[in-house]
């Protein structure tokens, strides 16, 4: 009988305080420096939460270490909401394959609240290279194995691992360029110095439009509003490939579940309004939400897929 009743109370105690929540600033750590799509969705999201909710959010950029300082933070920090993280691919899909030692566990250390949406990236060419499709660049590559290039913004991330991924799935032998950041991987790659790349929707589109790059394809599922003429890899000829980077929004593990649950009610309602799908979506960013449950099975989903792939390239952390 006492143990029920100490039961009922911690129930009573815990949902009085998730429907007083948030009672003061909430910190939203983004794991990379400013200036990045995790960035520029997170003070979008900031915004609006603190508007609906009359306190601050407060967007915390915590890089370095390939996301792990960001999030180690979290991870460690109180479980009562007030702590929170963008989780993206590469900290949670990748890098438990990528290292090997992490400073915390993607699934055992962090309570997932939804993922807020989906980025693909467009695959182009500098055009004085001759391929215009898909098909013509696979043929060009098996025809000089180990002579063309691609670059990345580093190793191990999603620009990376789409083309490792597009490779696999082509057959083809390219050699792998990394750069220490999109941007002098952009300007070696309208340069000339490297011929390939899979970039980010917003970063490639001024200098599509400028005739400086060529799109050749889309690496996500669906076409790109920012790009609706060109095709996916897909519709290209290489059947069921999609390359999909993804954001979402975590908390400690132990944060209590009537929290969590505000949590993901209110940010599956202001990314699924219409001023907030129309600004993400310029920046080639398509809103998805999920439950906390989903959100827990599409990370586990996504990592078991990534580690394939690292292993197949034999891709290490530098």
């Amino acid at each position: 009988m006492r143990r029920l009743l100490i039961a009922m109370l911690l129930s009573v105690v815990a949902s009085a305080f998730a429907q007083a929540y948030p009672s003061r600033p909430v910190r939203l750590v983004v794991p990379f420096a400013p200036g990045g799509s995790a960035d520029l969705v997170a003070r979008l999201i900031g915004q609006k939460l603190g508007e609906s909710w009359g306190q601050q959010v407060v967007v915390e950029n915590k890089g370095g270490g390939s996301g792990m300082i960001g999030n180690d933070f979290v991870a460690k920090s109180a479980p009562d909401g007030y702590t929170l993280t963008v989780g993206t691919m590469g900290p949670f899909s990748v890098n438990p394959t990528l290292f090997e030692k992490m400073p915390y566990d993607p699934v055992r250390d962090f309570a997932p609240i939804t993922l807020t949406g989906i980025a693909s990236h467009v695959l182009v060419a500098n055009p004085s290279v001759p391929p215009r499709t898909v098909g013509e660049l696979i043929a060009l590559a098996r025809a000089k194995p180990g002579q063309l290039t691609f670059a990345s913004s580093g190793t191990g991330n999603a620009t990376h691992l789409t083309f490792e991924l597009f490779k696999s799935t082509a057959g083809i032998d390219i050699v792998h360029v990394p750069y220490k950041g999109g941007g002098p991987a952009m300007a070696d790659l309208v340069g000339g110095q490297v011929a390939f790349s899979f970039a980010s929707m917003p970063s490639a589109l001024p200098y599509v439009q400028a005739g400086r790059l060529r799109a050749i394809a889309v690496g996500g599922a669906h076409r790109s509003p920012l790009f609706p003429e060109v095709p996916t890899v897909a519709e290209a000829g290489l059947a069921g490939f999609v390359s999909e980077d993804w954001q979402g929004i975590l908390a400690p593990a132990k944060t209590p579940a009537g929290v969590v649950a505000k949590l993901n009610a209110d940010l599956v309602r202001v990314l699924h309004t219409p001023e907030m799908k129309a600004k993400l979506a310029g920046a080639g960013f398509d809103v998805k939400t999920s439950t906390p449950r989903e959100f827990a099975h599409f990370i586990r989903s996504d990592t078991a897929k990534w580690a394939a792939i690292l292993q197949r390239s034999g891709t290490k952390a530098q």
